[in-house]
């Protein structure tokens, strides 16, 4: 039996206090169930601003949407999130990432290192955290027992097996990074077949299975799908415009259009949890209105 489908926003542009309230309120007015936000050097602090999120609503779950582990010591991580967690009235989900942003680490004065040193670290994290957060004695407690809800984004095989350790939510991109310029690249709908799908085998252990998330890069409601794409193929030169339309990053149709695509997309992959950005929150909300319908 498939999961329902839950949903999320990921809100990326800072804006003062006002504006900030509004946003969130928005969104849960439009029926978001998780405000996110991401971990990049210019956007907003993670943690303050899912604060002011909970201050200003009521229902939404609160998630990073992902932490880049590069930046954060486990120690001072856990006393973020059991903090975070406490002030948000234990709607915290804490995503974590490998990060990918080379520039981000030089800006900060922190080592970028190697695919494998990033996973390694990631590890590491996790591990110290399951640990500190699960501990009952540690200082802050998380109000969540037994502790703050994990979701991993991954791609590679290593984070997949990560990923299916010790997440409650596996998160797929739906991209992978490019080597030479650091930039995610879509993968194709029949490339991403195969990493859930090496996943479930990885995960095929687990007492309770995870919940399955894609990031969605692009919504655009129209009648005229292949001109919603058509500004986007200059950059993805390695894909046919039949691909790009294809992609399940990218949601591009009338209402219904996209809606039975998400529904087909959960059958094919098992993908209930989706994130957009929110430049789409809007164009998106009457996709969940539809799909909520069933």
């Amino acid at each position: 039996m498939s999961r329902p489908f839950r949903f999320g926003v990921n809100l990326m542009v800072a804006a003062p206090a006002e504006e900030w309230s509004a946003k969130c309120r928005r969104a849960e007015e439009l029926g978001y169930d998780v405000i996110q936000v991401p971990d990049h050097l210019g956007m907003v602090a993670p943690f303050p601003a899912l604060v002011a999120a909970a201050r200003v609503t009521e229902r939404p779950r609160l998630g990073t949407f992902v932490l880049n582990a590069g930046l954060w010591n486990p120690a001072l991580l856990a006393r973020e999130a059991a903090t975070t967690d406490a002030l948000t009235g234990g709607r915290l989900e804490l995503g974590l990432g490998t990060g990918y942003v080379r520039e981000e680490h030089d800006r900060a004065g922190l080592p970028f290192g190697s695919p494998r040193e990033r996973v390694d670290h990631l590890r590491r994290t996790v591990e110290e955290l399951e640990r500190l957060l699960g501990d009952p004695g540690h200082l802050p407690r998380p109000v969540q027992r037994p502790g703050v809800p994990l979701l991993i984004g991954a791609n590679g095989d290593r984070m997949l097996e990560l990923t299916a350790r010790h997440a409650d939510v596996a998160a797929f991109t739906g991209g992978r990074t490019l080597q030479r310029t650091g930039r995610l690249a879509p993968i194709t709908a029949e490339e991403l077949d195969e990493r859930v799908a090496r996943y479930r085998e990885l995960a095929a252990d687990r007492p309770e299975p995870a919940e399955l998330n894609l990031l969605i890069q692009m919504v655009v409601v129209t009648e005229d799908r292949e001109a919603a794409v058509r500004p986007f193929l200059e950059h993805v030169p390695h894909l046919t415009p039949g691909q790009v339309l294809d992609l399940p990053i990218f949601l591009t149709g009338t209402v219904e259009r996209i809606a039975a695509q998400l529904r087909a997309q959960r059958e094919r992959y098992g993908f209930t949890y989706l994130t957009v950005l929110e430049p789409y929150m809007e164009a998106f909300a009457p996709v969940m209105r539809a799909l909520r319908e069933d």
